[in-house]
């Protein structure tokens, strides 16, 4: 289970970096940005488009080289803060763009799983 949480993971942040790269402006309409300047357009291609990518790759990794626990650990330690951040941004922004209430939904569903998991992986040592 650890293992398709892990290319899930590795999938998923892959998919959405190169969807950042390869059509930024739909994908930044999509979150709520808009208007972008050129120097918004360098981060959010840099941020969301090169760093997800790279994510991905570390999720794979460590599917790859068989170190699941150390994926895990990456995983809740990734997403804690992620659900944390935008719990309080919700709370203080309201209203959301549909896509937006989405990827909270999945956030919080990888973090849930994700320490599940590893919590599971302690037990059985």
């Amino acid at each position: 289970m650890a293992n398709a949480y892990l290319w899930f993971n590795a999938l998923l942040y892959m998919g959405l970096g190169i969807w950042c790269s390869i059509d930024p402006d739909r994908a930044a309409q999509a979150v709520g940005f808009t208007g972008l300047t050129p120097s918004g357009q360098t981060e959010f291609l840099a941020v969301y488009g090169g760093m997800e990518f790279g994510i991905g790759l570390a999720f794979a990794y460590f599917s790859v080289s068989r170190q699941p626990r150390n994926g895990l650990v990456l995983g809740v330690a990734f997403y804690a803060p992620i659900v944390l951040w935008r719990a309080w941004a919700i709370s203080l922004h309201g209203p959301l763009e549909p896509t937006t209430w989405v990827l909270a939904g999945m956030e919080w569903g990888l973090f849930l799983l994700g320490l599940v998991l590893l919590l599971q992986r302690g037990q059985e040592r």
